[in-house]
């Protein structure tokens, strides 16, 4: 899998200018730290220690505050936080300070600026950071390379993280050219920066920047010391980076991390071989090398002489012959190849390979490391591969359970949503529309299975072909409900029995006599802790009606519902009105007989049918649907389409409540026309 491009933020220009460095300054020596540093791979290091030196002097003089969540919105007046601000000014010149290395390489000025409002129309207090180098001539480069430049056409630019970071951090940067300087700069406020809870902001931030330090770039050392690195920060090293591949969902991401981590912090390149190809063969996932101008030439070297792995299924680091003979097939220079076995589950998956150069003699600490990080690669790719394969399932499973389009009825006008909770997994909700006679008689449905997943996922599968088949067999709206009642009590039946049969064989107690799915787990649970066959159901009929004089005659609409929130009938001059009674849920009780209701739908008129993720939409304690909110949502699209109707419920959804809809989210719209 390729690199992904990452477009160069547009800077936010503030009232803010940066300050030149040679131009004298009035400034306040107790809000102001400066410092030079050299252009060299020590800088970054030298930034960070400079900022949070900055920030603990502060301070100790008064002007930030110690505590750590509330980043000034509950500090004394004159004071602010410090722990948070710490880290996102410590990420920010940590990526611009490297930048100015790499692309510039002369000497770095970096500039730390406390801005406090001495008037009450000044802005809000903040911080201000300035890197500057010695090179105006070269524009702000991220992480160009030859081989994007090659793969996607000249004059086509990929760019790495470092704006995009200060992007999301800053309130507002830039980029300032003067004679012999160039200054990119960053504004972060010291108020307000957190929207949401300290214990959930916290977590995740200090995640971010730990992820981005352990990925940012490392220059590549002349004299390799494995010892001191390793001994130094060796365990952090694996645990953190054991905590960035288990959070990746692809194989070849986690293979592209891989490689990033190992390079060139333990070798000069590395690569990836992955086993279950189209053809059956290894393929390589991923390569890396110091020097990325060097990575396809390395590539097709190493795709002709793939890794013969197959006698060695067991984990641990073994020698290889160099790619290409005996130098560096990009380089020419020596070195030594080594290569793991990726073992998940105890099945051999693929291999890691990584090559040094210049050294012939590989210490033991670093095979002993080499092996610890590919049994957590291994880890990592297993389960990116149950999860892909759970999805595809799951997306065959979807597409089977649900109509692939929604048929287009005579004379009325139909919007659907349909947002399941887990994307991509076969939910709960299900809706069809389909013709069921040929005298014009059209019926759609649109149901909730308690509960989510394959077990909600069964139902379906039984409850949607049941209910065309009851339907097509010319039975009416009430009696297709009573039937398909019985069947799904029949099911759980059959279900709890097999379920009782199973638990006694391996010697529990079995299913008592008379019981219907509902044994000693309480109401509604198998013996095997599964669900009973319980269905809220909207089902009905519309029949298109001849209109006189060439207009058009509206739609006879028959429906019922069975323990689903009731629909809505919406008048062109704005009255919303049930058009439905509520009724018992199926698959509760055998002996209930469901009726049905039969009104017109006139010219105008708007039909809204929702499951319960809507009615049940939560914001802390309250509901959607508290206080009718559903009705009084759906008599301010009066004058709407049904696409506008149904494009309108779906964002009052979302907007009820900052965080995303928990559960499944259907809705169907008619409109007579």
């Amino acid at each position: 899998m390729g690199p992904i491009p990452i477009p160069v933020p547009i800077p936010r220009e503030p009232a803010h200018q940066p300050a030149a460095p040679q131009a004298p300054l009035r400034e306040d020596a107790r809000s102001t730290s400066r410092t030079s540093l050299p252009g060299n791979p020590l800088a970054p290091a030298a930034a960070r220690r400079f900022v949070r030196a900055a920030l603990a002097d502060w301070t100790s003089l008064g002007l930030l505050a110690t505590c750590t969540f509330c980043r000034g919105s509950g500090c004394p007046p004159g004071q602010h936080s410090t722990d948070l601000l710490a880290d996102d000014a410590v990420l920010i010149v940590n990526e611009l300070v490297t930048n100015a290395v790499v692309h510039a390489g002369t000497t770095v000025e970096l500039l730390c600026r406390l801005e406090d409002p001495s008037e009450p129309d000044d802005e809000a207090a903040a911080l201000v950071l300035e890197i500057s180098d010695h090179h105006p001539t070269r524009a702000v480069r991220e992480g160009v390379r030859d081989e994007d430049r090659s793969s996607s056409g000249a004059g086509t630019h990929e760019y790495g993280r470092g704006l995009q970071l200060v992007a999301s951090f800053a309130e507002c940067w830039g980029i300032t050219y003067r004679t012999g300087l160039k200054t990119v700069w960053a504004r972060l406020p010291l108020e307000g920066r957190d929207a949401g809870p300290p214990q959930a902001t916290e977590p995740a931030l200090r995640r971010g920047v730990r992820a981005a330090e352990i990925l940012a770039p490392v220059t590549r050392r002349t004299v390799r010391d494995d010892s001191d690195w390793i001994s130094r920060g060796a365990l952090s090293f694996l645990a953190e980076a054991s905590d960035l591949l288990a959070g990746q969902l692809d194989e070849d991401l986690v293979a592209a991390l891989a490689c990033q981590l190992l390079v060139p912090r333990l070798a000069d390149w590395c690569a990836v071989w992955l086993d279950g190809g189209s053809n059956g063969e290894p393929r390589l996932a991923r390569v890396w090398h110091t020097d990325e101008s060097r990575t396809d030439q390395l590539r097709t070297v190493l795709e002709k002489e793939p890794p013969w792995l197959r006698d060695t299924p067991r984990p641990g680091v073994i020698p290889i012959p160099w790619p290409g003979g005996e130098s560096d097939p990009a380089s020419g220079e020596q070195g030594t190849a080594l290569a793991c076995r990726l073992i998940a589950n105890g099945r051999p998956i693929g291999a890691l390979l990584l090559g040094r150069l210049e050294q012939t003699l590989v210490p033991d600490e670093v095979t002993a490391l080499m092996e610890d990080f590919a049994r957590r690669v291994a880890l990592a790719i297993g389960a990116a591969r149950r999860y892909t394969r759970q999805a595809t399932i799951s997306r065959v499973l979807q597409r089977g359970l649900l109509p692939t389009q929604v048929a287009r009825i005579p004379g009325v006008a139909s919007s659907l949503v349909y947002e399941p909770s887990d994307e991509g997994l076969a939910g709960g909700d299900f809706y069809d529309i389909f013709p069921c006679s040929p005298g014009g008689r059209w019926c759609f449905m649109l149901g909730d299975v308690q509960g989510s997943g394959p077990e909600a996922a069964v139902v379906t599968g039984l409850a949607r072909p049941w209910l065309r088949l009851l339907a097509r067999e010319g039975y009416r709206v009430g009696e297709v409900l009573d039937r398909l009642n019985r069947l799904l009590l029949d099911d759980a039946t059959e279900a709890a029995e097999s379920a009782s049969l199973m638990v006694a064989a391996a010697g529990g107690p079995g299913l008592p006599d008379g019981a219907h799915g509902q044994p000693d787990g309480g109401p509604g649970t198998l013996p095997d802790g599964g669900q009973s066959r319980f269905l809220s159901l909207l089902y009905g009929e519309l029949m298109p009606l001849p209109g006189t004089g060439g207009a058009p005659g509206g739609v006879r609409c028959t429906l019922a519902s069975a323990g689903h929130p009731l629909p809505l009938l919406l008048r062109p001059d704005g009255t919303v009105l049930p058009a439905a009674e509520p009724q018992l849920l199926l698959g509760v009780d055998e002996n209930v007989a469901y009726e049905s209701r039969t009104f017109d739908l006139e010219p105008g008129d708007t039909l809204l049918c929702v499951t319960d993720g809507v009615t049940e939409r939560r914001s802390g304690k309250r509901m959607l649907d508290d206080g009718d909110g559903l009705a009084l949502a759906l008599a301010g699209c009066t004058g709407l389409t049904a696409q506008g109707v149904a494009e309108r419920i779906r964002r009052v959804v979302h907007d009820f409540d900052g965080a995303p809809p928990g559960d499944d989210l259907a809705l169907l719209v008619f409109q007579a026309e």
